[in-house]
């Protein structure tokens, strides 16, 4: 362990315990962070200012705008007073009714941010028409975009069945091939827990009400709501809504980056006049963004100074030698599951896919469980702000701070390991 590793660990615990105690605002915590690890030379120039040129960031600015203009759109309160007669009055149906569509879009596509930000307004709507809390039911259906992602046979699990072959092949375990079936073979359970938790315990573990302000019900209670669109420019809203949810699903297909059609789509809102120009940048929570920037500053050092490759050699020298299922399946969940909260999903699974690979090759085991585990765990991130992009999104439209998040989700992140390792290495064992 060498120097820059230690102080990127002494900075790490130090911006989680001042998470915790929420004495300074979250945001000025992050930047404080970043600060500090650019001082320390545990990130240099182009990482300490990553987060500000990161696609999430830009993606998570411009579909606040985005959302803000079709909350303002008749076919908001449309589709909720339809769902309401539907539902002959009931909150709880009408609520079960979002958490099924949640849990078809995610599966669907690839980016539970997207999925998030198509619902949260709609799920906004219900709770202000019907006198419940947003902060009570905006967390859980958050965990639902997140938990219940590339778990059906679609996109997403065919994409990287294809991505997790070509990594046993190069690492030799030629004949052998990760499908598309494999994921709900592993990981159905997922998709009938994690609803009924966001049904009828989720809600539980929120807080009643916002623990910071949320903008949005700040203006509503103020009184300056915005004038109601011309008919004309509501059917534009709802229209550039769509058109650039549609775009972001088939980004790859049509040739573009995400970033550039959410920042069109913000744009055409602007331009058009479904969101004017003040209200475009008040719509961005800013506080939350920065807190993103320095997050993912924080996951660059950890990265840079091989602080997560360390932790995950560590725990595989550990256990190298078991031929347990269920121990080799908590190791690769578990560490990633709690890695992926404070680093980049993507740089986990590039540091335990490999570690998994080495370590069912030197034991002779089957691979495909343990892999699709470390998918699991490495994917599976909302308890804090740098594990994916619908976290701030959520804190920003439920009026959640970190320790509201976590206390939030303490019951289902230990369901769901539990569902993941006894469920998965049961049915794709590793022995």
């Amino acid at each position: 362990m060498n120097t820059q590793m230690i102080i990127c660990m002494v900075i790490f615990a130090a911006t989680l315990v001042s998470y915790m105690l929420n004495k300074i605002p979250m945001w000025l915590t992050a930047l404080i962070s970043m600060a500090a690890l650019y001082i320390t030379g545990c990130i240099d120039d182009a990482g300490a200012l990553s987060g500000f040129s990161n696609v999430n960031t830009l993606l998570m600015a411009c579909m606040f705008i985005v959302a803000a203009g079709f909350r303002r759109t008749s076919l908001v309160d449309g589709m909720c007073n339809s769902i309401m007669k539907l539902t002959h009055g009931s909150f709880k149906m009408a609520y079960f009714g979002y958490i099924l569509l949640a849990v078809l879009l995610t599966n669907f596509i690839s980016s539970p941010m997207v999925v998030y930000a198509i619902i949260s307004p709609l799920l906004a709507a219900l709770c202000d028409k019907t006198g419940n809390s947003r902060t009570q039911y905006m967390f859980p259906i958050m965990v639902v975009c997140v938990a219940c992602c590339g778990i059906l046979p679609l996109a997403t699990s065919i994409q990287m069945a294809g991505q997790f072959t070509g990594f046993m092949e190069t690492y030799g375990f030629t004949g052998m091939s990760v499908r598309p079936i494999d994921f709900t073979i592993a990981a159905w359970p997922v998709l009938i827990v994690v609803p009924l938790w966001a049904i009828f315990l989720g809600p539980k573990f929120t807080p009643k009400q916002p623990v910071v302000p949320i903008e949005a019900l700040e203006k509503k209670d103020s009184g300056k709501a915005q004038q109601k669109l011309s008919p004309v420019v509501d059917k534009i809203g709802i229209f550039l809504f769509f058109a650039t949810i549609i775009c972001l699903i088939f980004a790859p297909q049509l040739h573009l980056t995400t970033w550039f059609v959410a920042l069109a789509g913000s744009l055409l809102m602007v331009l058009f006049g479904v969101v004017d120009q003040k209200s475009a940048l008040r719509d961005i929570p800013w506080d939350m963004l920065m807190l993103f920037v320095g997050a993912l500053a924080l996951g660059t050092a950890l990265t840079n100074t091989g602080a997560g490759d360390m932790i995950g050699q560590t725990l595989a020298t550990v256990v190298g030698g078991t031929h347990n299922n269920y121990v080799l399946g908590a190791l690769f969940f578990i560490i990633p599951f709690l890695l992926t909260q404070f680093m980049l999903n993507r740089s986990v699974s590039a540091v335990f896919v490999p570690i998994c690979l080495l370590t069912c090759s030197a034991l002779g085991a089957n691979p495909t469980g343990l892999v699709i585990l470390v998918y699991a765990g490495s994917l599976t991130a909302f308890l804090t702000p740098m594990a994916t992009p619908a976290v701030p999104m959520c804190m920003a439209d439920g009026g959640y701070d970190l320790k509201a998040i976590i206390k939030s989700g303490a019951l289902i992140t230990l369901i769901l390991p539990f569902v993941y390792i006894f469920y998965t290495m049961t049915m794709l064992p590793a022995f």
